[in-house]
């Protein structure tokens, strides 16, 4: 196998603790919203000394079906969501995959800083940053059916060779906030998933 650049880089300095929602987000679905926002929620009540950190995982993965979209492109659908439907702010920052769970945790430390708040649905995840001395918040998937990762994308790549920009919205809203479509529409990035030639598998 071969070995995944380490792209990005660690930051040069370190980041302070903070309140870290972590997931690939591809590509980012109301789910991944209604996570978004219970955090923020938390954040304030609980620990509004600490910034709400998104952490974008598999940030140095190959172009594939699973990984349709860079980081960069992730960041800025988030940040569309953000600036356009949640109205709060975050740290985003991506994050590469090294294939090695027991050392994930300080590894992602790099990037997201020391131990503080993890926040997750996903119990393997949450197991890894407990183990690592963070306070873990738990979240119950919402509505996991419809917002599964996979299903996202074989909808958008149903849609890969439709033009019908209201046609799109009908579609895909159901599942993605229209700030992402919106996105995903005006910079092409459905187009490509029409040749990326695998079949989905529900993952992630």
């Amino acid at each position: 196998m071969t070995e995944l650049p380490l792209l990005p880089p660690p930051p040069s300095s370190p980041v302070s603790p903070g309140f870290v929602v972590l997931g690939r987000f591809q590509p980012f679905h109301r789910g991944h919203a209604m996570m978004l926002e219970e955090a923020e929620k938390n954040r304030i009540k609980n620990h509004p000394n600490l910034k709400l950190i998104i952490a974008i995982g598999s940030s140095n993965r190959p172009e594939t079906l699973q990984n349709p979209w860079s980081a960069t492109e992730r960041i800025e659908m988030i940040s569309s969501w953000l600036e356009n439907e949640a109205n709060f702010d975050a740290v985003l920052i991506a994050i590469p995959d090294i294939e090695d769970p027991p050392n994930w945790v300080s590894h992602a430390e790099k990037y997201h800083g020391g131990p503080g708040i993890f926040f997750s649905s996903d119990s393997y995840s949450r197991e890894l940053y407990e183990e690592s001395g963070w306070n873990i918040i738990s979240m119950p998937l919402i509505k996991r059916d419809d917002y599964e990762g996979w299903r996202v994308r074989e909808t958008a790549r149903m849609l890969s060779t439709i033009h019908d920009k209201d046609a799109i919205d009908t579609v895909l809203g159901v599942s993605t906030p229209q700030s992402v479509v919106n996105y995903l529409v005006s910079n092409d990035c459905l187009k490509r998933l029409a040749f990326l030639g695998e079949g989905g598998e529900p993952v992630g």
